[in-house]
């Protein structure tokens, strides 16, 4: 942060406004002695995860409160991503606030109040997008996930009370059913306007010269602040750490670190799944901004260079009950840690993910960026398959799997799933609910059937071919070993299905896999129409990157291809490679009266909406732009002499 902080205290600021204090008197009172926050921004978030920021004067938000608290903000549809849905001819939508979760004041330290020498905030309160009276937001689509599950759990808990004796409790005793989950956040680091060698940064992540190592210089100390930052907002930090990415940064002539570029990890406690949701969009601003304000960018993306260890944000999630008495059940947990993995509930949850997740991806992996970090070698998962541990006693430490699960034997509470495909840019609120709603359904089956936790551990133990009452018969659904080393890619799509490798191959499976996408519309969590506005939501992001930033980029790469051998310092060896160069520059990019060019062939089905072959065709010009890297580095390695 800028040396303005150290002007005042900073514990003099209000950072959250809790929902106890929701009222309108308390707002008001709270409002007024904190003169410093002078906006109010009520904060929807749309299907594809986008937050809205605009800037109400605090007199006017206090002038008009109980119209703002009841009646919400109205916007124009068109600045909010629901196509289909907000559309020309019927584009209002209110944003209407939430007053069961935390509202957060956003300050800006780059602009000092005049009387208050204290930065200017901004009161966001989170808030659902409403249209035609209905809530058509991914935080609404969340909230009823957790009201459906809970109500669902509590009815299956009454309907098979020897479920309820297994987990210890009286369905009576139970106050509240509680879904909880907890984000972990990787980033990437660096000096605006640097970029490191892609040789340099896979070098350095094999020899793991980054992973845990000590922080230096501005990256440390914007780290050390965003976690103190992250205090008092009552995100509970846990930790921050460097990442296997990255390269070591330069001591420039000031004594002072330059060519940053850095990849980090920031983890928080966890929090009721709608909170936890909402956590996660308070600390990626500030972290971007705390990283920002020390002359240093963050991004967010899953992969922003490839060929190097992509950013994750792996998923926890867990259910409770909390009892009557103030005690918390652990509704995943069995009662003997070192007897059992799970109970009949948690093999149920997951069995219903693992079974269903073909109808989950779509809401984790949604961009061309998120697909581009699910690739063998670089500890991300593509494979439909769990780790449990190789006994009881032994948690799981397999980081190549889809989910995990993390198990501290002497703490039942601690038991939950790790979900390790999600990324930066997920949009955790449509996460959580696919997550949930699949998780849902397997317990569904679970208790129903009657059988045992080892009942159920072998089921879900299954080998290929073996019937399962629930599991799809030619899966597998569990691994101990490393995947992507202990089995062939004919191998691991065999037992564990074929991964979407683009992003409408994934959207297709919404559709391919009907019976699993029905489970998600269980409830009316996602209604029909909603999942429709997110494909073509997706659709048309997938195919606007496409053409008109991925297709760009590759022109550019393949322009930066030139001839260098045009000196005497050279061979046989330099003219072969260059002509393999120079065709496959042609093939990408130049177009003739007898053929288009592989661009132009994807430019002209996107055109005509014949998005089947635009996925292919992408498929083949990542595999042509790989050739092309690979041969021209080979070229660059043989050049004795360039000419100027």
């Amino acid at each position: 942060m800028s040396n303005v902080m150290e002007e005042f205290n900073e514990s003099e600021l209000l950072y959250i406004i809790p929902p106890e204090k929701h009222s309108k008197e308390d707002i008001i009172s709270l409002i007024g002695a904190h003169p410093e926050i002078k906006f109010v921004s009520f904060v929807g978030v749309d299907l594809r995860g986008n937050d809205t920021d605009e800037k109400i004067p605090v007199k006017n938000f206090i002038d008009d409160i109980d119209e703002f608290l009841n009646g919400g903000v109205q916007t124009d549809g068109s600045s909010v991503v629901l196509p289909g849905i907000a559309t020309l001819n019927d584009g209002k939508v209110d944003l209407v606030a939430d007053i069961s979760v935390k509202w957060f004041v956003d300050y800006n330290y780059e602009h000092i109040d005049f009387e208050t020498k204290k930065p200017v905030g901004t009161l966001r309160i989170p808030s659902f997008l409403v249209h035609n009276g209905r809530r058509v937001d991914s935080r609404s689509i969340l909230q009823k996930s957790v009201d459906y599950f809970s109500s669902e759990i509590l009815k299956i808990l009454k309907s098979n009370p020897k479920t309820a004796e297994e987990l210890g409790i009286n369905i009576d005793d139970i106050q509240e059913i509680r879904l909880t989950s907890a984000t972990e956040l990787e980033f990437w680091v660096k000096t605006p306007g640097d970029r490191a060698e892609y040789e340099e940064l896979s070098a350095s992540q094999m020899l793991q010269e980054q992973y845990w190592k000590r922080t230096k210089g501005t990256v440390r100390t914007a780290l050390e602040k965003s976690l103190l930052l992250m205090e008092r907002y009552g995100l509970e930090p846990e930790m921050g750490h460097k990442e296997v990415g990255g390269v070591k940064a330069q001591i420039g002539g000031e004594g002072r670190l330059n060519h940053i570029m850095e990849q980090l990890e920031i983890d928080w406690k966890y929090a009721l799944a709608l909170q936890a949701a909402d956590n996660e969009l308070i600390a990626r601003i500030l972290i971007k901004e705390t990283f920002r304000r020390h002359g240093l960018e963050v991004t967010f993306m899953a992969k922003p260079i490839e060929g190097v260890a992509g950013s994750g944000e792996h998923t926890h999630v867990n259910v409770t009950a909390k009892l009557k008495n103030g005690k918390m059940v652990n509704l995943f947990a069995p009662r003997d840690m070192r007897k059992d993995f799970l109970n009949t509930v948690g093999w149920g949850a997951l069995m219903g993910l693992l079974k269903n997740y073909e109808a989950v991806n779509p809401f984790i992996a949604s961009s061309n960026d998120a697909l581009n970090r699910l690739k063998p070698g670089f500890e991300a998962p593509i494979c439909i398959v769990a780790s449990i541990g190789k006994n009881a006693e032994t948690p799981s430490r397999n980081r190549t799997v889809l989910v995990g699960l993390v198990k501290d034997n002497s703490n039942p509470m601690s038991l939950r799933f790790e979900v390790r495909s999600p990324n930066p840019h997920t949009n955790t609120y449509l996460a959580l609910a696919a997550i949930y709603q699949a998780m849902l359904d397997g317990i569904r089956y679970a208790v129903s059937s009657g059988k045992t936790s080892k009942e159920l551990e072998k089921e879900f133990t299954k080998e290929p071919g073996e019937h399962s009452d629930y599991l799809e018969t030619d899966r597998a659904y569990r691994s101990e070993e490393d995947v992507f080393e202990h089995y062939t890619e004919e191998e691991r799509n065999r037992l564990f299905g074929v991964p979407p490798a683009t992003v409408w191959e994934n959207l297709c499976n919404l559709q391919k896999y009907a019976d699993k996408a029905a489970v998600l519309e269980q409830g009316g969590v996602f209604e029909k129409d909603i999942l429709e506005s997110y494909v073509k939501a997706a659709r048309i992001q997938w195919t606007m990157e496409l053409c008109e930033r991925i297709i760009n980029e590759n022109a550019e790469l393949v322009r930066s291809c030139v001839k260098l051998h045009k000196g005497r310092e050279f061979n046989d060896y330099d003219e072969e490679i260059w002509t393999r160069i120079n065709n496959l520059r042609h093939y990408l990019m130049k177009s003739s009266l007898r053929e288009d060019s592989l661009f132009a062939e994807i430019r002209k089905n996107m055109d005509a909406g014949n998005y089947d072959e635009v996925s292919r065709l992408q498929l083949e010009m990542a595999e042509k732009i790989r050739e092309l890297k690979k041969l021209y580095t080979e070229y660059k390695r043989n050049i004795l002499d360039i000419e100027p």
